[in-house]
Protein backbone atom coordinates (compact mmCIF):
# COMPACT_ATOMS: atom_id res chain seq x y z
CA UNK A 1 0.00 0.00 0.00
CA UNK A 2 1.28 3.15 -0.77
CA UNK A 3 2.34 6.12 1.75
CA UNK A 4 0.66 8.53 2.75
CA UNK A 5 1.32 11.73 4.54
CA UNK A 6 -1.77 11.92 7.28
CA UNK A 7 0.23 14.93 8.50
CA UNK A 8 1.20 17.42 5.57
CA UNK A 9 -2.54 18.35 3.81
CA UNK A 10 -2.38 20.43 0.84
CA UNK A 11 -2.62 24.19 1.15
CA UNK A 12 -4.15 26.74 -1.22
CA UNK A 13 -2.62 29.90 -1.00
CA UNK A 14 -5.34 32.63 -2.30
CA UNK A 15 -3.81 36.13 -2.81
CA UNK A 16 -4.29 38.83 -5.76
CA UNK A 17 -0.71 40.13 -5.07
CA UNK A 18 1.10 38.05 -7.31
CA UNK A 19 4.49 38.57 -5.49
CA UNK A 20 2.97 38.21 -2.06
CA UNK A 21 1.41 34.91 -2.66
CA UNK A 22 4.60 33.50 -4.19
CA UNK A 23 6.44 34.71 -1.19
CA UNK A 24 3.59 32.83 1.25
CA UNK A 25 3.73 29.46 -1.22
CA UNK A 26 7.81 29.24 -1.35
CA UNK A 27 7.70 29.61 2.55
CA UNK A 28 4.85 26.87 2.77
CA UNK A 29 7.07 24.29 0.47
CA UNK A 30 10.36 25.27 2.20
CA UNK A 31 8.48 23.94 5.45
CA UNK A 32 7.23 20.30 3.35
CA UNK A 33 4.10 21.71 2.41
CA UNK A 34 2.09 20.68 -0.99
CA UNK A 35 0.83 24.07 -2.10
CA UNK A 36 -1.52 25.43 -4.56
CA UNK A 37 -2.02 28.68 -5.62
CA UNK A 38 -4.41 31.29 -7.36
CA UNK A 39 -4.95 34.87 -7.32
CA UNK A 40 -9.01 35.05 -7.51
CA UNK A 41 -11.66 34.41 -5.07
CA UNK A 42 -14.23 32.59 -7.34
CA UNK A 43 -11.35 30.45 -8.54
CA UNK A 44 -10.78 29.44 -5.42
CA UNK A 45 -13.48 28.40 -4.65
CA UNK A 46 -14.12 25.85 -7.36
CA UNK A 47 -10.68 24.54 -6.58
CA UNK A 48 -11.74 23.69 -2.69
CA UNK A 49 -14.63 21.96 -4.27
CA UNK A 50 -12.87 20.17 -6.75
CA UNK A 51 -9.97 19.87 -5.11
CA UNK A 52 -8.58 18.12 -2.20
CA UNK A 53 -7.65 21.37 -0.35
CA UNK A 54 -8.47 21.13 4.05
CA UNK A 55 -6.55 24.42 4.82
CA UNK A 56 -6.75 27.86 3.13
CA UNK A 57 -4.96 30.57 3.31
CA UNK A 58 -6.84 34.26 1.61
CA UNK A 59 -6.10 37.49 1.44
CA UNK A 60 -9.09 39.63 3.14
CA UNK A 61 -9.39 42.39 0.25
CA UNK A 62 -9.41 40.99 -2.80
CA UNK A 63 -11.40 42.32 -6.49
CA UNK A 64 -14.54 40.47 -7.05
CA UNK A 65 -14.95 37.44 -4.40
CA UNK A 66 -13.63 38.77 -1.15
CA UNK A 67 -11.78 36.64 1.43
CA UNK A 68 -14.34 37.32 3.82
CA UNK A 69 -17.14 36.26 0.86
CA UNK A 70 -14.82 33.37 -0.19
CA UNK A 71 -15.06 31.95 3.88
CA UNK A 72 -18.61 32.77 3.71
CA UNK A 73 -19.16 29.93 0.71
CA UNK A 74 -17.13 27.54 1.97
CA UNK A 75 -19.21 27.68 5.45
CA UNK A 76 -22.57 27.57 3.72
CA UNK A 77 -21.43 24.49 1.84
CA UNK A 78 -23.74 21.57 2.51
CA UNK A 79 -21.36 18.14 1.73
CA UNK A 80 -18.04 19.35 1.76
CA UNK A 81 -15.39 18.33 4.71
CA UNK A 82 -14.45 21.36 6.86
CA UNK A 83 -11.69 23.50 5.90
CA UNK A 84 -9.60 25.08 8.33
CA UNK A 85 -9.01 28.92 6.81
CA UNK A 86 -6.53 31.23 7.67
CA UNK A 87 -7.33 35.18 6.62
CA UNK A 88 -4.28 37.00 5.72
CA UNK A 89 -4.47 40.57 6.02
CA UNK A 90 -3.04 44.30 6.63
CA UNK A 91 -6.43 45.55 8.45
CA UNK A 92 -6.55 46.40 11.57
CA UNK A 93 -7.58 43.80 13.93
CA UNK A 94 -9.70 45.15 16.07
CA UNK A 95 -13.33 45.51 14.46
CA UNK A 96 -11.87 43.06 11.12
CA UNK A 97 -11.13 40.37 13.59
CA UNK A 98 -14.92 40.09 15.03
CA UNK A 99 -15.97 40.27 10.83
CA UNK A 100 -13.68 37.61 10.32
CA UNK A 101 -15.02 35.11 12.82
CA UNK A 102 -18.38 36.14 12.35
CA UNK A 103 -17.68 34.99 8.81
CA UNK A 104 -16.23 31.53 9.81
CA UNK A 105 -12.42 32.33 9.75
CA UNK A 106 -10.22 29.61 12.23
CA UNK A 107 -7.33 32.40 12.20
CA UNK A 108 -5.59 35.48 11.05
CA UNK A 109 -2.10 36.15 9.67
CA UNK A 110 -0.82 39.75 9.57
CA UNK A 111 0.83 41.63 6.31
CA UNK A 112 3.87 41.10 5.81
CA UNK A 113 3.69 37.82 7.17
CA UNK A 114 6.60 36.29 9.51
CA UNK A 115 7.69 32.61 8.33
CA UNK A 116 8.15 31.21 11.88
CA UNK A 117 4.68 32.98 12.58
CA UNK A 118 3.44 31.13 9.32
CA UNK A 119 4.70 27.60 10.37
CA UNK A 120 3.16 27.58 13.87
CA UNK A 121 -0.13 28.77 13.09
CA UNK A 122 0.00 26.19 9.30
CA UNK A 123 0.97 23.57 12.16
CA UNK A 124 -1.99 24.41 14.36
CA UNK A 125 -4.28 24.13 11.22
CA UNK A 126 -2.74 20.39 10.39
CA UNK A 127 -3.52 18.93 13.65
CA UNK A 128 -7.00 20.48 14.00
CA UNK A 129 -8.09 18.82 10.54
CA UNK A 130 -6.16 15.84 11.58
CA UNK A 131 -8.30 15.10 14.58
CA UNK A 132 -11.47 15.67 12.30
CA UNK A 133 -9.73 12.82 10.15
CA UNK A 134 -9.13 10.45 12.83
CA UNK A 135 -12.43 10.88 14.75
CA UNK A 136 -14.11 10.36 11.22
CA UNK A 137 -11.75 7.16 10.52
CA UNK A 138 -12.44 5.57 13.96
CA UNK A 139 -16.19 6.01 13.36
CA UNK A 140 -15.93 4.63 10.39
CA UNK A 141 -14.33 1.37 11.16
CA UNK A 142 -16.14 1.24 14.20
CA UNK A 143 -19.65 1.27 11.75
CA UNK A 144 -17.96 -1.49 9.51
CA UNK A 145 -17.59 -3.78 12.15
CA UNK A 146 -20.80 -2.80 13.42
CA UNK A 147 -22.21 -3.69 10.09
CA UNK A 148 -21.09 -7.42 9.90
CA UNK A 149 -22.25 -8.15 13.85
CA UNK A 150 -24.76 -6.29 14.91
CA UNK A 151 -24.89 -6.10 18.37
CA UNK A 152 -26.90 -3.62 20.89
CA UNK A 153 -26.83 -0.66 20.03
CA UNK A 154 -25.11 0.81 23.05
CA UNK A 155 -22.12 -2.09 23.03
CA UNK A 156 -19.36 -0.32 22.05
CA UNK A 157 -20.43 3.17 23.77
CA UNK A 158 -20.58 0.83 27.50
CA UNK A 159 -17.11 -0.87 27.20
CA UNK A 160 -15.54 2.56 25.36
CA UNK A 161 -16.39 4.18 28.78
CA UNK A 162 -15.73 1.33 31.16
CA UNK A 163 -12.62 0.90 29.32
CA UNK A 164 -11.93 4.69 29.77
CA UNK A 165 -12.75 4.13 34.17
CA UNK A 166 -10.20 1.45 34.03
CA UNK A 167 -7.48 3.63 32.56
CA UNK A 168 -8.62 6.91 34.95
CA UNK A 169 -8.07 4.90 37.85
CA UNK A 170 -4.75 2.78 36.56
CA UNK A 171 -3.17 6.50 36.15
CA UNK A 172 -3.78 7.42 39.46
CA UNK A 173 -1.67 4.16 41.05
CA UNK A 174 1.86 4.37 41.53
CA UNK A 175 2.79 1.67 39.13
CA UNK A 176 1.05 3.34 35.81
CA UNK A 177 1.18 7.39 36.83
CA UNK A 178 4.47 7.05 34.59
CA UNK A 179 2.79 5.60 31.78
CA UNK A 180 -0.41 6.44 31.50
CA UNK A 181 -1.50 10.39 30.60
CA UNK A 182 -4.40 11.66 29.10
CA UNK A 183 -3.75 11.00 25.83
CA UNK A 184 -3.48 7.47 26.51
CA UNK A 185 -6.58 7.43 28.16
CA UNK A 186 -8.16 9.62 25.47
CA UNK A 187 -6.71 6.91 22.63
CA UNK A 188 -8.02 3.84 25.03
CA UNK A 189 -11.56 5.55 24.76
CA UNK A 190 -11.45 6.63 20.70
CA UNK A 191 -9.97 3.09 19.40
CA UNK A 192 -11.38 0.63 21.95
CA UNK A 193 -14.47 0.44 19.51
CA UNK A 194 -12.31 -0.90 16.98
CA UNK A 195 -11.71 -3.98 18.63
CA UNK A 196 -13.89 -6.62 16.55
CA UNK A 197 -12.71 -4.53 13.64
CA UNK A 198 -11.64 -8.33 12.24
CA UNK A 199 -15.05 -9.91 12.48
CA UNK A 200 -15.63 -8.15 8.87
CA UNK A 201 -13.22 -11.51 7.87
CA UNK A 202 -15.28 -13.30 9.18
CA UNK A 203 -18.24 -15.72 6.90
CA UNK A 204 -21.99 -15.18 7.87
CA UNK A 205 -22.46 -18.69 8.59
CA UNK A 206 -20.06 -18.70 11.87
CA UNK A 207 -20.12 -15.13 13.13
CA UNK A 208 -24.07 -15.27 12.68
CA UNK A 209 -24.64 -18.47 14.13
CA UNK A 210 -26.79 -18.23 16.81
CA UNK A 211 -25.85 -21.63 18.75
CA UNK A 212 -22.80 -23.17 20.41
CA UNK A 213 -19.86 -23.04 17.76
CA UNK A 214 -18.01 -26.17 16.77
CA UNK A 215 -14.34 -26.65 17.81
CA UNK A 216 -13.22 -25.67 14.19
CA UNK A 217 -15.81 -22.92 14.01
CA UNK A 218 -14.65 -21.22 17.09
CA UNK A 219 -10.85 -22.30 15.36
CA UNK A 220 -12.17 -19.84 12.74
CA UNK A 221 -13.65 -17.40 14.98
CA UNK A 222 -10.54 -16.83 16.44
CA UNK A 223 -8.84 -15.33 13.52
CA UNK A 224 -10.70 -12.01 13.82
CA UNK A 225 -8.08 -10.62 15.98
CA UNK A 226 -5.32 -11.11 13.62
CA UNK A 227 -7.65 -10.17 11.12
CA UNK A 228 -8.21 -6.89 12.85
CA UNK A 229 -4.56 -6.27 13.83
CA UNK A 230 -3.48 -6.81 9.88
CA UNK A 231 -6.53 -4.89 8.53
CA UNK A 232 -4.98 -1.99 10.90
CA UNK A 233 -1.27 -2.62 10.58
CA UNK A 234 -2.35 -1.79 6.79
CA UNK A 235 -4.01 1.59 7.24
CA UNK A 236 -0.74 2.21 9.68
CA UNK A 237 1.78 1.64 7.08
CA UNK A 238 -0.65 3.78 4.57
CA UNK A 239 -0.48 6.60 7.57
CA UNK A 240 2.62 5.88 9.51
CA UNK A 241 1.74 9.41 11.12
CA UNK A 242 -1.41 8.32 13.27
CA UNK A 243 -0.38 6.81 16.36
CA UNK A 244 -3.67 6.15 17.40
CA UNK A 245 -3.78 3.32 15.11
CA UNK A 246 -1.23 1.46 16.51
CA UNK A 247 -3.33 1.99 19.49
CA UNK A 248 -5.40 0.15 17.98
CA UNK A 249 -4.04 -2.23 16.24
CA UNK A 250 -2.59 -3.33 20.12
CA UNK A 251 -6.47 -3.69 21.50
CA UNK A 252 -7.78 -5.55 18.24
CA UNK A 253 -4.60 -8.23 18.27
CA UNK A 254 -5.21 -8.33 22.11
CA UNK A 255 -8.43 -8.19 23.93
CA UNK A 256 -8.75 -12.02 24.20
CA UNK A 257 -5.17 -12.16 25.35
CA UNK A 258 -5.19 -14.27 29.01
CA UNK A 259 -2.94 -13.19 31.67
CA UNK A 260 -1.88 -17.05 31.99
CA UNK A 261 -1.05 -17.27 28.52
CA UNK A 262 -4.28 -19.52 27.67
CA UNK A 263 -5.59 -16.82 25.48
CA UNK A 264 -5.73 -16.14 21.87
CA UNK A 265 -3.76 -15.85 18.79
CA UNK A 266 -0.10 -15.40 20.29
CA UNK A 267 -0.69 -17.00 23.89
CA UNK A 268 0.44 -14.11 24.87
CA UNK A 269 1.30 -14.37 29.41
CA UNK A 270 1.06 -11.71 31.96
CA UNK A 271 2.31 -8.05 30.87
CA UNK A 272 3.53 -9.10 27.64
CA UNK A 273 0.05 -8.33 27.08
CA UNK A 274 -0.20 -4.64 25.69
CA UNK A 275 -1.76 -2.85 28.42
CA UNK A 276 -4.73 -1.60 26.33
CA UNK A 277 -5.51 -4.94 25.46
CA UNK A 278 -5.76 -6.38 29.14
CA UNK A 279 -7.75 -2.73 30.02
CA UNK A 280 -10.62 -3.36 27.27
CA UNK A 281 -10.59 -7.52 27.80
CA UNK A 282 -12.42 -6.86 30.81
CA UNK A 283 -14.38 -4.03 29.92
CA UNK A 284 -15.41 -6.27 27.04
CA UNK A 285 -16.09 -9.12 29.48
CA UNK A 286 -18.17 -7.47 31.75
CA UNK A 287 -20.46 -5.88 29.21
CA UNK A 288 -21.04 -9.15 27.35
CA UNK A 289 -21.97 -11.00 31.03
CA UNK A 290 -24.00 -8.40 31.82
CA UNK A 291 -26.14 -8.05 28.77
CA UNK A 292 -28.48 -9.89 27.23
CA UNK A 293 -28.12 -11.70 24.56
CA UNK A 294 -30.40 -14.34 22.44
CA UNK A 295 -28.41 -17.42 24.05
CA UNK A 296 -28.79 -16.31 26.81
CA UNK A 297 -30.08 -13.78 30.24
CA UNK A 298 -27.95 -10.98 30.88
CA UNK A 299 -25.84 -11.93 34.44
CA UNK A 300 -25.97 -9.47 37.64
CA UNK A 301 -23.65 -7.26 38.36
CA UNK A 302 -22.88 -9.31 41.29
CA UNK A 303 -22.54 -12.35 39.07
CA UNK A 304 -20.09 -10.73 36.92
CA UNK A 305 -18.42 -9.70 39.33
CA UNK A 306 -17.70 -13.24 40.95
CA UNK A 307 -16.52 -14.20 37.52
CA UNK A 308 -14.06 -11.24 36.74
CA UNK A 309 -12.76 -11.60 40.53
CA UNK A 310 -12.33 -15.10 40.07
CA UNK A 311 -10.45 -14.46 36.69
CA UNK A 312 -7.71 -12.56 38.22
CA UNK A 313 -4.46 -13.34 37.61
CA UNK A 314 -5.67 -16.11 34.91
CA UNK A 315 -7.63 -14.32 32.39
CA UNK A 316 -7.54 -10.98 33.65
CA UNK A 317 -4.62 -8.45 34.83
CA UNK A 318 -4.72 -8.21 38.88
CA UNK A 319 -4.34 -4.76 38.18
CA UNK A 320 -6.99 -4.11 36.06
CA UNK A 321 -9.00 -6.31 38.28
CA UNK A 322 -8.30 -3.62 41.27
CA UNK A 323 -9.76 -1.27 38.95
CA UNK A 324 -13.00 -2.72 38.79
CA UNK A 325 -13.20 -3.34 42.02
CA UNK A 326 -12.98 0.34 42.90
CA UNK A 327 -14.64 1.84 40.58
CA UNK A 328 -17.65 -0.58 39.78
CA UNK A 329 -19.95 1.69 41.12
CA UNK A 330 -19.14 3.86 37.81
CA UNK A 331 -19.72 0.88 36.25
CA UNK A 332 -23.26 0.51 37.63
CA UNK A 333 -24.33 4.34 36.37
CA UNK A 334 -22.75 3.86 33.09
CA UNK A 335 -24.96 0.56 32.42
CA UNK A 336 -27.69 2.25 33.81
CA UNK A 337 -27.30 5.45 32.04
CA UNK A 338 -27.06 3.84 28.68
CA UNK A 339 -29.74 1.65 29.18
CA UNK A 340 -31.93 3.87 29.81
CA UNK A 341 -30.98 5.91 26.70
CA UNK A 342 -31.41 3.07 24.74
CA UNK A 343 -34.50 2.43 26.17
CA UNK A 344 -35.86 5.79 25.08
CA UNK A 345 -34.17 5.05 21.94
CA UNK A 346 -31.26 7.39 21.83
CA UNK A 347 -29.33 4.37 20.82
CA UNK A 348 -29.67 2.47 17.91
CA UNK A 349 -30.81 -0.99 19.51
CA UNK A 350 -29.39 -4.18 17.06
CA UNK A 351 -29.38 -7.36 18.99
CA UNK A 352 -28.51 -10.26 16.87
CA UNK A 353 -27.50 -13.71 17.40
CA UNK A 354 -24.11 -14.52 18.40
CA UNK A 355 -21.86 -17.91 19.27
CA UNK A 356 -21.38 -19.32 22.66
CA UNK A 357 -20.50 -16.85 25.22
CA UNK A 358 -16.58 -17.55 26.27
CA UNK A 359 -16.14 -14.71 28.38
CA UNK A 360 -15.69 -11.92 26.12
CA UNK A 361 -18.30 -13.48 23.73
CA UNK A 362 -17.11 -13.97 20.28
Amino acid sequence: MAELDCTHLPILVVDDDVVCCELLAESLREMGMEVDTTHDGTEAYEKICNGDFRIVISDWQMPGLTGLELCRRIRNRQLGEYVYFILLTSLDRGENLIRGLDAGADDFLTKPFDPDELQVRVNVAQRIVNLENRNLIVFSLAKLAESRDPETGAHLERMRQYSRVLTEYLSTTNKYDHVIDRDFIRAVYLTSPLHDIGKVGIPDEILLKPGKLSEDEFCVMKQHATIGAQTLDAMIAACPTAKYLELARDIAASHHEKFDGTGYPLGLQGEDIPLCGRIVALADVYDALTTKRVYKEAFSHEEARKIILDGAGKHFDPDVVEAFVKEQDRFLQIKKELDDQEEQGCIDQEISAEPQLLYGGK
